[in-house]
C-alpha cells in the first residue's frame, strides 16, 4: 500500500470550500457596518493567505506593508515564524478601509472598543456565516486555511510553495493537500464517462 493510500485510510482529509462556497461565505458580512468590514477582512486573509486563527488574532498593523502588499507573520503558534506572504490589491484596499474606522489598538483585527478579538468569536462567526451561506459542510476557521492550501497547490502543483506559505516545518504535514487533489482526480476519472452512450 503506497503513502497516498495510507493517508487516505488513517488520516481524515480536511474540509475544503470550493470557489462557489468561498464566494457565498464572503458575501455574508455587511461591509457597510464596521464589524462586517472587519469580518470580511478576517475571512479574506484566511482564505487568501492561509493564516491560522492564532495568527489572525495576533496580527498587528505594522506587519503589513501596504505598498507592496507583503505581510510578515511574526506571531505564530507551532509554525515557522517570520514567513512572508502577499495580499492582493483588493485585500489591501479592504484592510485600509477597516483601518479608517477601526479604533486605536495593538492588534489589527480588534473589537470596536479596541480589545483583542477572542478566538471563540471568530469560530462562531465563521460557523454562523457558513450557515447563512447555506454551505452543507462543517466549516471551521481552519477550513479556510485548508481551502487556501488546496487552491494554491492546485494552481502551482508545487508542494514546497504550499509548505512555505503555511509555515510547516515538516513537508509530510503539507502532503495532505496533494492528497486532496489526487482524491478529487481519482473520483472524477472513475465517473466522468458515466451516462455516455457508445
Amino acid at each position: 500500500m503506497d503513502s497516498y493510500e495510507n493517508i487516505k485510510k488513517y488520516r481524515k482529509l480536511p474540509v475544503i470550500l470550493n470557489e462557489d462556497e468561498q464566494r457565498a461565505l464572503l458575501a455574508q458580512p455587511n461591509p457597510k457596518a464596521p464589524t462586517g468590514l472587519r469580518n470580511i477582512c478576517i475571512l479574506r486573509v484566511m482564505l487568501d493567505a492561509g493564516l491560522t486563527l492564532s495568527e489572525v488574532t495576533n496580527l498587528q498593523p505594522d506587519e503589513i506593508d501596504f505598498v507592496s502588499g507583503c505581510m510578515t507573520i511574526r506571531h505564530t503558534d507551532g509554525y515557522r515564524e517570520g514567513r512572508r506572504l502577499w495580499l492582493g490589491a483588493e485585500n489591501i484596499s479592504l484592510i485600509k478601509r477597516w483601518l479608517r474606522v477601526r479604533p486605536n489598538a495593538e492588534y489589527l483585527f480588534c473589537t470596536l472598543k479596541g480589545g483583542k478579538l477572542d478566538v471563540r468569536y471568530i469560530r462562531e462567526m465563521v460557523k454562523r456565516l457558513a450557515g447563512k451561506a447555506k454551505i452543507k459542510k462543517h466549516v471551521f476557521p481552519h477550513s479556510l486555511r485548508h481551502s487556501f492550501a488546496t487552491d494554491l497547490y492546485r494552481k502551482t502543483r508545487n508542494i514546497r510553495i504550499v509548505q512555505e506559505a503555511l509555515g510547516h516545518v515538516d513537508l509530510s504535514t503539507t502532503m495532505i493537500y496533494a492528497n486532496v487533489i489526487e482524491e478529487k482526480l481519482e473520483d472524477a476519472m472513475k465517473f466522468f464517462r458515466e451516462g455516455e452512450t457508445a
